[in-house]
């Protein structure tokens, strides 16, 4: 009893925003990820790392239901934003993406203009009632996103004329313009030179003072730089989970310990 009492205290006080409990993902017959159990926090900014095919990116998809989008993909136990069972019949999965943000791998504007880049989401969700209210949504969007001074004056221009690292910061404006709680990125630099991967993570560290932040990446440098607790995957499995400074210089597991000097991977 106390035990419960002391597990429920800790998530409290920790301010868990998403609680996964006992999640199993299968394609088909394989199983890809076993028994993941984890709180992501609110207002801070989590690594997923480990070795390709891992299954970090899977668990993230999990996270806003992008795997529902794959026929042979099943996903099993328990996920919940803010105490709210993401999974529930009646959670429409367009609805949760809107509060469950997501930035890819590749930067992948529409082909559209900037503006409507970033106006798309509040549009079609409904979220302002007049041109004067998306205007400003546009613009607190690319400001969040460090983009604002580089295009105000072109905001009619076509999204895919922008450089590599703008296209990124425009998908994170417009992933952030309709007003997310939670922020996903799968390798959001991994497409990207170091200048701009530089420019994208001061602005991860930016973001994590409105946002659930969580971040897939192959980098460990990168993880150690802009994350405060940072997962360890391994085979499917959530080996270790922690914060940050602890995972990189004190690892529990030998395994993470292997990934971290470089033994396995």
């Amino acid at each position: 009893m106390n035990d419960m009492r002391i597990t429920e205290r800790t998530v409290q006080t920790n301010q868990a925003k998403i609680t996964a409990r006992d999640v199993q993902v299968y394609y088909g017959d394989t199983h890809a990820i076993k028994d993941v159990s984890v709180d992501i926090l609110d207002k801070a900014v989590t690594a997923f790392i480990g070795p390709s095919g891992c299954g970090k990116s899977t668990f993230l998809r999990c996270l806003n239901r992008m795997n529902d989008t794959i026929p042979i993909c099943r996903v099993e136990g328990k996920i919940l934003l803010d105490g709210e069972d993401i999974r529930d019949v009646r959670v429409d999965p367009v609805q949760l993406r809107a509060k469950v943000g997501m930035v890819f791998q590749k930067p992948n504007p529409f082909p559209k203009s900037i503006y409507d880049n970033v106006a798309y989401g509040p549009r079609i969700h409904g979220l302002v009632r007049n041109k004067a209210e998306l205007d400003e949504v546009v613009e607190s969007s690319l400001k969040k996103a460090a983009l604002w001074n580089e295009v105000k004056d072109r905001l009619a221009a076509p999204g895919t004329g922008l450089s590599g690292g703008q296209q990124q910061r425009l998908c994170i404006a417009r992933a952030v313009a309709t007003s997310p709680e939670v922020l996903l990125m799968d390798e959001p630099c991994s497409a990207l030179d170091p200048i701009a991967t530089a420019q994208v993570e001061e602005l991860i560290d930016e973001l994590r003072a409105n946002f659930s932040v969580v971040i897939v990446t192959h980098s460990m440098q990168q993880a150690a730089r802009v994350s405060q607790k940072t997962a360890f995957f391994h085979l499917g499995n959530l080996v270790e989970y922690g914060d940050t400074t602890t995972i990189f210089t004190n690892p529990v597991d030998p395994r993470t310990e292997s990934y971290i000097s470089g033994r396995i991977g």
